[in-house]
């Protein structure tokens, strides 16, 4: 893919709604020159509307952390589908470690929130990804396939025309340990032929690649280069200006 598409999961940062907002137009003004990469951020959700109205105007699209799969009901404290949309967002990510590790997400919720996300209208970021135990045992390959093939069981791949996936190790998230280029490259490859053999070369090809895990300007460029990794998930370097914008502009150049 030639485009590059860099997306900033601020997780539970900043505090403040003011504070989103003013992180939303630095971003913006700073990157105002940037035409080819695809950007997003994914704001926590009280954050949401401010951002997305401050957004609505430039390129960059919003997107939330997470979704429940009801649309309206007795779910306490969740949040749905079409509420995000009416807040002003276009992604949602799905599935990420840190709601599996810390909120009891499974195979099976991320392919009942994807499917929600799809009959929505939002474009879904699923994540995946391996833990340092499971890398030393070499169930790598096996513990991607079974999170790829059961978030997307019984999805038809018309239906699959905006899927993102992110690669994100849970060895390499947020410990400043990234996987090498080669490591990623590696992953990425794997999945993109899991999408060839259960659905098409061209859905395959044409279904964005991120790698999420400890990304920084240092690393991003080549990171970036790599044949099949179409864009990155940016977790703690997406919360400052000065940190986020190079990654961008790494996307920029490779777009």
């Amino acid at each position: 893919m030639g485009t590059k598409f860099i997306a900033g999961n601020w997780k539970l940062n900043p505090a403040e709604i003011n504070q989103a907002k003013e992180l939303a137009r630095e971003v913006r003004d700073r990157t105002a020159n940037c035409s080819k990469v695809n950007i997003a951020v994914c704001p926590p959700f009280i954050s949401l509307p401010a951002v997305a109205e401050l957004l609505r105007e430039s390129r960059i699209a919003v997107g939330g952390q997470d979704l429940y799969w009801e649309e309206a009901g007795a779910y306490t404290g969740a949040i749905s589908a079409p509420m995000l949309k009416s807040a002003g967002c276009s992604y949602v990510i799905i599935g990420h470690s840190e709601r599996r590790q810390y909120f009891g997400e499974t195979d099976e919720t991320v392919c009942r929130k994807l499917y929600a996300a799809l009959k929505g209208g939002l474009k879904p970021i699923v994540c995946v990804g391996e833990t340092l135990q499971q890398r030393k045992a070499g169930q790598l390959h096996d513990v991607i396939r079974t999170q790829v093939t059961e978030a997307l069981r019984g999805m038809d791949e018309t239906s699959l025309g905006d899927l993102v996936v992110a690669y994100e190790p849970i060895w390499a998230i947020g410990t400043g340990v990234t996987a090498t280029p080669q490591q990623a490259q590696e992953m990425h490859a794997y999945i993109r032929s899991l999408l060839n053999d259960h659905f098409s070369h061209a859905l395959a090809m044409t279904t964005p690649l991120l790698y999420g895990g400890s990304v920084k300007s240092d690393n991003a460029t080549e990171l970036l280069s790599q044949n099949d990794i179409d864009g990155a998930l940016v977790g703690g370097a997406s919360l400052k200006v000065d940190t986020f914008v190079p990654i961008i502009e790494s996307g920029e150049e490779l777009s």
